[in-house]
């Protein structure tokens, strides 16, 4: 009896020790929330309009949009036209806006949710897009 017992109780010791060390060693390695997770504060984004900024978290040259779809962002868009990538997107429309590396809606490489926004992978520019 005094073996199940000890048994028992080192069995309950080790679930605990392994129930709780995951949870406090992830939480220690998890990195920040993702960009989808930021907030409308942390970007220059007039209300209803899709942006697309040459810096991170809404930083450096915006361009922004009110139009259901862009053929061609380069067409009114600066930072787009002299080369530089799209390192973060702000979508303050009422719709999902997807978008593309290539104009006319080719190559699609995201999109991002109504009132979201965040960091992208910052290699590609962003040549086209439309609301969902």
């Amino acid at each position: 009896m005094h073996r199940v017992t000890a048994l028992a109780v080192t069995s309950l010791a080790i679930v605990a020790s392994l129930g709780t060390a995951p949870a406090t060693s992830a939480a220690a390695t998890v990195p920040a929330a993702p960009a989808t997770g930021e907030s409308a504060a942390a970007f220059r984004c007039d209300p209803g309009h899709f942006c697309i900024y040459s810096g991170w978290s809404g930083g450096g040259s915006r361009c922004q949009w009110t139009a259901q779809r862009v053929a061609n962002t380069a067409d009114r868009c600066s930072f787009i036209r002299s080369g530089r990538k799209v390192l973060s997107v702000w979508n303050g429309t009422g719709h999902r806006v997807q978008y593309y590396k290539q104009t006319n809606y080719h190559a699609r490489v995201g999109s991002t949710p109504a009132g979201r926004g965040g960091n992208l992978q910052g290699s590609y520019q962003i040549r086209s897009f439309k609301k969902q």
